[in-house]
């Protein structure tokens, strides 16, 4: 591409607040962990700020937070109670916030604006390992319900722009989420996984006009089903292959976590805006 802008990015959260708790078997996810606390490298650069696209905000229609000083949302449950007083006070971005809805209506989307609900912990668990000095604004951008695949595609092609200000688009979620799975620890690796997970990195790295079909007809893929019974966590990736706005897609992480394959996908260059 011949404009320097920051890629878009797919990661997974992992599960509730895991990094910042004993987990047993010990070292689950210290993997992805480490690749987390080295996200500015995959990137090429720090941002200028984040807007991130949770697997755990659904809204009636496109819904931004525009708070100046976001509070969290510890919407876990069952777990340690030092993981309930974790902190990351990064600050909002209430201007890119009224950038991202204005973006979005351009496209014919109906958005809102949140003033109250806190960042949950899609969006401060995984940026806490990545942003640790919690210097960098942020503003989380809810999915529709509904779950369209074609929407979150779209809603991604609209905030494309925002890349060559130097705004990193992240999508926080799983590339394999299906819980009964896990919670029951089922197979070494769950063969649904294998599949799913192979066919994600064949189509991230498709030409936009082959990626984006494949993608809206996601379900239909091998072991895509069993891998997401709900697609919540998988449309992230949606709107972060949208935002690509041309550029090619790479899967860049993989990991292997209580039988299932992990990954995460970038799209676009890495090379810093000016």
């Amino acid at each position: 591409m011949s404009e320097n802008r920051l890629p878009s990015l797919f990661i997974p959260h992992g599960a509730g607040p895991c990094f910042f708790m004993d987990w047993n078997p010990p070292g689950t996810w210290e993997r992805m962990e480490a690749w987390l606390r080295g996200l500015t490298g995959q990137v090429g650069a720090t941002p200028k700020a984040l807007l991130v696209v949770s697997a755990h905000w659904e809204a009636a229609v496109f819904t931004v937070n525009a708070q100046a000083q976001p509070g969290l949302l510890y919407d876990y449950n069952g777990f340690p109670a030092h993981t309930y007083r974790l902190t990351w006070p990064a600050p909002g971005a209430p201007a890119l916030a009224a950038e991202v809805g204005a973006l979005l209506a351009a496209e014919g989307f109906t958005v809102a604006e949140d003033h109250e609900r806190g960042l949950d912990h899609g969006v401060f668990i995984p940026m806490k390992l990545a942003f640790p000095e919690a210097e960098v604004p942020v503003v989380q951008l809810s999915l529709r319900s509904g779950l369209d695949p074609t929407e979150h595609l779209k809603a991604g092609q609209a905030l494309a722009p925002l890349r060559r200000q130097g705004v990193l688009i992240v999508g926080s979620g799983m590339s394999y989420h299906n819980m009964a799975q896990l919670r029951h620890g089922g197979p070494a690796i769950d063969p649904a996984s294998q599949h799913f997970d192979a066919w994600l990195a064949e189509t991230v790295a498709l030409p936009p006009g082959q990626r984006e079909p494949r993608l809206t007809e996601w379900s239909r893929a091998p072991g895509a089903r069993d891998s997401h019974p709900r697609e919540e966590h998988l449309l992230p990736l949606h709107v972060v292959a949208g935002a690509a706005d041309g550029g090619p897609g790479l899967k860049v992480f993989e990991d292997q976590v209580l039988g299932s394959v992990q990954s995460a996908f970038l799209f676009g260059d890495s090379s810093p805006p000016p």
